[in-house]
């Protein structure tokens, strides 16, 4: 099946790369630019699609970012927060709509190209802090979808159930060079190991029991750290 792949170059959106490729997809995995401070994650898409030869479609989309004020990723003047997302703090992440922004314009390009199916990588973990991760956004979102054309798109979410640890046990089983993917929200040379999404990978590593390769900053915690402060999965 021809699919198009809202494609971050996150470790979540490669494992479902590679996940799809695994199952004999055609992919167009397609990166969109928002303006957002880790903008350096779409590098890492790019190469990550370069190596296995997948069609990477880039929409740039920069100039909406004043339009999604708000969110410490699209407001340079709001600090990324530290600590794991089921802190409050962490909602300052939540970009207004963004899921459905994307998967709008994975749509369009879907019916462009005549793919029958758009996938993201939205997984369990997400569910609490971001409402466009929740199945009843995407089940809403998937009839929008197959109503928006003579020709019908399906939404594929195949990881909505799975935990984080899970994705990363998919991913080592995949192969996925999950050093080469990018997570953390300050958009640094290196992971700051301390933002909320730095924190859910490095603990999605140690409960799936696979080697983390991600380079952290040197003043980063340790996981031990971590859990004395209730930072946790």
């Amino acid at each position: 099946m021809k699919t198009v792949i809202v494609y971050s170059g996150g470790l979540d959106s490669t494992v479902l790369l590679y996940h799809l490729r695994d199952a004999g997809h055609e992919l167009h995995a397609l990166s969109i630019d928002y303006g957002q401070r880790h903008r350096c994650e779409l590098d890492r898409a790019a190469a990550i699609c370069a190596e296995l030869g997948i069609p990477q479609p880039m929409a740039d989309l920069s100039a909406i970012q004043p339009l999604l004020a708000g969110s410490s990723l699209t407001s340079p003047e709001i600090e990324v927060a530290e600590g794991h997302y089921t802190e409050e703090s962490m909602k300052s992440t939540v970009v207004p709509n963004r899921n459905m922004i994307f998967l709008a314009i994975a749509t369009g390009h879907a019916l462009s190209i005549k793919a029958g199916q758009i996938a993201y990588a939205a997984h369990s973990g997400d569910h609490a802090i971001y409402p466009d991760c929740r199945n009843e956004f995407a089940d809403a979102m998937a009839t929008a979808i197959e109503l928006a054309d003579w020709e019908q798109v399906k939404l594929s979410r195949p990881f909505v159930d799975w935990t984080k640890a899970d994705i990363v046990r998919r991913g080592a089983e995949l192969g996925v060079p999950f050093e080469k993917t990018w997570s953390c929200y300050k958009g640094g040379e290196v992971h700051c190991g301390r933002c909320g999404t730095c924190i859910e990978r490095r603990e999605a590593f140690d409960l799936a029991k696979v080697e983390d390769p991600t380079l952290y900053a040197d003043d980063a915690p340790k996981l031990e750290t971590l859990r004395a402060h209730s930072w946790r999965l």
